[in-house]
């Protein structure tokens, strides 16, 4: 029987607020819950100190990333199955593809969570919870990278966003396709994933800023977040990648003290380069930014910590060129 490892961090699927006795159940708590006979593998279930999904830090982030690597690579599981509060799921999952290396080609790892409690009416945990333990057991995931179950659909961690925040079918991949679904036992692929990522060599870094930008927006707040400590910037621009062109003279100042700026957008965009949007749009390129290749703000952060571990500004620019 194949051998699954469960990340549990509490958040809402292991969350009770029953009068009196609010309480948050352990992985193992979570596993004893479930109809017998319901899952698909041998789960080890490891509980994990977590923040809340919202105020979860990036060390934490980091942490389920290495541990679910060091479980498909040197502990001989054949899959890993995380748990995680909703509100930032996305950003987790990517930072575990990310990171996930040669272990996406050995097993699953799936991320999961719930937006009802354990003790309300028809609570979407019990479900999620086996339909990733099947998804994380089956062979059709490897070489995926990380995923999302929720809803017995499996979502790219690249692709993902969570679109409704009360309802159990809370995460969308539109306009990109769905991976699959959890039928009958089983994984049904619907489309092929993303391309895998660059590799990265070193650590990550877990202090960069996401900034969004806005018509008159004065630069010294790009300046007062690298006083404050950030290695690199992202900023939420709009469109095809638009930033106030106030910002223009101090981007181009912080990438030569070799702070990178990344520039994501609050719209859905494709993967062009920054510098090759149709002209009057991308501009920041022109003074050193560097473009998000379509990723999601929050994902563009992600991505922007794991590339500073290969080095300064240049080597962040290709590893993005890559992405």
């Amino acid at each position: 029987m194949k051998r699954v490892l469960l990340l549990a961090t509490g958040d809402t699927i292991a969350h009770s607020y029953g009068p009196g006795h609010p309480s948050v159940a352990s992985g193992a708590e979570l596993l004893r819950s479930l109809p017998a006979g319901a899952l698909a593998a041998d789960v080890v279930a490891e509980d994990v100190m977590a923040e809340p999904s919202w105020d979860m830090s990036p060390s934490t982030m980091l942490e389920l990333a290495r541990r679910a690597r060091t479980a498909l690579l040197e502990r001989g599981f054949d899959g890993v199955v995380i748990t995680h509060g909703t509100d930032a799921l996305e950003e987790t999952a990517y930072l575990v593809d990310l990171l996930a290396g040669r272990a996406a080609e050995r097993g699953g790892i799936v991320l999961t969570g719930a937006v009802r409690s354990r003790d309300e009416l028809s609570g979407d945990g019990p479900r999620n919870l086996v339909a990733s333990v099947t998804a994380a057991a089956d062979g059709a995931l490897r070489g995926a990278g990380a995923v999302v179950c929720v809803n017995d659909e499996i979502h790219a961690a690249r692709w993902v966003t969570k679109v409704d925040a009360a309802s159990v079918a809370a995460f969308s991949s539109a306009p990109f396709p769905t991976l699959g679904r959890v039928s009958g036992g089983r994984v049904e692929t619907l489309a092929a994933p993303p391309p895998r990522p660059p590799a990265t060599a070193g650590e990550p870094a877990s202090d960069v800023a996401l900034v969004k930008t806005y018509p008159g927006m004065d630069s010294v707040l790009l300046t007062a977040v690298v006083d404050a400590g950030a290695q690199g910037i992202v900023l939420e621009g709009t469109g095809l990648g638009n930033v106030p062109v106030s910002l223009f003279s101090t981007i181009a100042e912080l990438t030569e003290w070799g702070i990178p700026v990344v520039v994501a957008s609050r719209c859905r965009t494709p993967a062009t380069p920054l510098e090759d949007m149709r002209l009057g749009t991308g501009l920041a390129a022109t003074v050193g930014a560097i473009g998000a290749r379509g990723l999601a703000p929050a994902k563009a952060r992600c991505a922007l910590m794991v590339a500073l571990a290969t080095g300064g500004v240049d080597a962040v620019r290709a590893w993005f060129a890559r992405l």
